[in-house]
């Protein structure tokens, strides 16, 4: 029998509330008896859902499955803005005479929808000469970072009840739900910043295959594992 730390193939998480990326591998990096590992992809602590985690050999595969699209729903706050462009940071409550109608959100939304232009956040790991973006705004010297381009093909309102206005997005590599939580708050006059944000989606894999931490075997085997000829299939 192969001992876990050859497992190789690729494990679908649904990541918890409250735990980092680099934590949830690590732990079920442990389960696999410290089998290789990385992940397509960072969740932040405050979103949930899909993390894509490669063992063994299939961690070649990493860049391929990072450049999957992804699909996100988030509520979006309008009452205010933060720091973080979530609910972490601090608030910057906005006075909204007349909440935005459903119309006037989804004509919003319509302006990011293709190619458009996006600044990352503050807090983000975009590299600012050699230091992470976030460092710098921990150390009250937020960068004003260059927009980048991005593509995204699918965004839709699928709920708005004053201040949540509840989105789905699908996107390419490198885009920030964040950034357009902030950014369609300035689009309507009024705050924005994302009070949740699940991503349901990177590349085939989904949350109706992920499974969490808890409702995995304390032994991470084959069982728990997909091939990657069977991922790439399914990208087809």
């Amino acid at each position: 029998m192969r001992h876990h730390s050859d497992l190789t193939g690729i494990l679908v998480l649904d990541k918890d509330l409250g735990m980092s990326s680099m934590r949830a591998v690590e732990i079920a990096r442990r389960r696999a008896g410290r089998a290789k590992a990385g992940h397509a992809g960072t969740l932040d602590p405050l979103a949930t859902g899909v993390l894509v985690v490669a063992f063994g050999r299939e961690t070649k595969a990493i860049e391929l499955l990072m450049a999957t699209e992804k699909r996100y729903e988030t509520d979006v706050d309008l009452s205010a803005f933060t720091t973080t462009d979530d609910r972490e940071g601090e608030r910057r409550e906005i006075a909204v005479a007349t909440p935005p109608t459903r119309e006037a959100v989804e004509r919003a939304l319509a302006g990011f929808l293709g190619d458009i232009m996006q600044q990352p956040p503050a807090f983000s790991a975009v590299h600012v000469g050699g230091t992470r973006a976030y460092a710098l705004a921990r150390n009250d010297a937020p960068p004003d970072l260059p927009p980048r381009k991005e593509m995204v093909p699918e965004i839709a309102l699928l709920k708005n009840e004053w201040p949540i206005a509840t989105v789905s997005i699908r996107s390419g590599k490198g885009f920030y739900v964040r950034s357009l939580a902030r950014d369609l708050g300035l689009a309507l006059g009024t705050g924005g910043h994302c009070a949740t944000l699940r991503r349901t989606a990177v590349g085939p894999f989904t949350v109706k295959t992920a499974r969490r931490l808890e409702d995995l075997p304390v032994h991470i085997d084959e069982s728990c594992v997909i091939p990657l000829e069977t991922a790439l299939a399914a990208m087809g």
